[in-house]
């Protein structure tokens, strides 16, 4: 029997639901800015990242979590004494600073939530110490401060084994005409930059292929790559804020900017205006997805519906200027191509994947 995500325990139709009824409730407070010398800008809510705008500028918030993956580790680290937790750190900082620069904004500030059952387990000093060094790392990776934190312990709610990771971040775009708007139009060229893995995505379904295999996180993946199960997933996220903060300091517009987290592939079409984008040179998965699909066994449609199968950023742009965009992500050190194309056709929204037999229609992705 195939796996999919909602066997793990995930079911995107009942969080959706939620976040759209929370998106709602919250919009009835947008009034509040205009005491703080703000106001919401339109089209913010729903986006990753949300905005407040100034006469001369905008600020961004976003709260982010973690997820499971520190699960992947403890259970690595327990069978191997091998500790992953500096790139658990470097992970929570990523999956919040990359949201945020899908606005445009540059990270200023960032702050750790890390909850714990018992306080207990921060007396493993070199857990411990890898997490402080991998947060701090991530901070600078993302050119922003680590401006503090919250370390409560929460007996009874979270596990006395495990630690519950999320953080904050607040950014600002300066100039305003920096903004990633979503000016997306027909014949808009999408670059895809590279991702090191699951990077935050889809780890408790990757939690459940290990509970399958005689070896769990020991098993070899193959497919060309010599790391076990538990070191591919474990790889730390990458941070693309240097992309947008390169293709700033060239003046190059991105004219949109998808994080691909949640939702894989599906993410490409979070715009709420219908477009269709067609991935025409999509890359071979990489090792880790190759043996996810054959562990799990999960379908292709459900791998590209889940994880982001070797892609991690998306960004729109002029097709004019898609080489220097290009030359932009790889001066920034980035593995960068151009993937496919934005296409008009009327009130369709959707993203298709001709090489792989693969379309997601717009239904598929119920974020707003």
């Amino acid at each position: 029997m195939s796996l999919s995500y909602e066997s793990s325990g995930v079911n995107y139709d009942q969080l959706d639901a939620f976040k759209r009824a929370c998106q709602r409730a919250a919009k009835t407070t947008a009034g509040l800015l205009t005491d703080h010398g703000y106001a919401e800008p339109a089209s913010t809510r729903g986006e990753s990242a949300y905005l407040m705008e100034a006469a001369d500028h905008y600020l961004a918030h976003v709260e982010e979590g973690l997820g499971t993956k520190n699960l992947v580790a403890d259970a690595v680290y327990a069978a191997t004494r091998k500790n992953f937790y500096r790139e658990i750190a470097i992970d929570t900082v990523a999956t919040i600073v990359n949201d945020l620069a899908t606005c445009g904004a540059l990270p200023i500030s960032v702050a750790m939530h890390a909850a714990v059952g018992e306080s207990a387990w921060f007396a493993d000093a070199k857990r411990m110490e890898a997490l402080v060094e991998g947060w701090a790392e991530g901070c600078r990776q993302a050119g922003a401060v680590w401006g503090g934190g919250e370390t409560p312990t929460l007996r009874g709610i979270v596990n006395a084994a495990t630690i519950v990771l999320a953080g904050s971040a607040i950014g600002k775009i300066s100039p305003k005409s920096l903004r990633i708007t979503g000016d997306v139009k027909d014949g808009d060229s999408i670059i895809f930059l590279a991702s090191s893995g699951v990077q935050t995505n889809g780890l408790s379904l990757c939690r459940l292929i290990a509970e399958k295999l005689p070896q769990g996180y020991q098993t070899p993946i193959a497919h060309g790559d010599a790391r076990t199960y538990g070191e591919a997933l474990l790889a730390p996220s990458v941070i693309y804020v240097a992309f947008v903060r390169e293709c700033q300091r060239r003046g190059l517009k991105l004219n949109y900017a998808a994080h691909v987290t949640g939702h894989g592939w599906r993410k490409l079409m979070r715009l709420e205006e219908p477009f269709v984008y067609e991935i025409t040179a999509p890359r071979p998965a990489p090792a880790l997805f190759q043996f996810l699909e054959e562990a799990g066994p999960i379908s292709r449609r459900e791998m590209y519906a889940t994880f982001n199968q070797g892609i991690g950023f998306a960004a729109y742009v002029d097709p004019k200027s898609a080489e220097a965009v290009l030359a932009a992500a790889k001066a920034a050190g980035y593995d960068a191509w151009l993937a496919g194309s934005v296409k008009k056709e009327g009130a369709r929204k959707g993203v298709v994947v001709p090489e792989f037999g693969l379309t997601f229609e717009g239904d598929t992705l119920q974020v707003r």
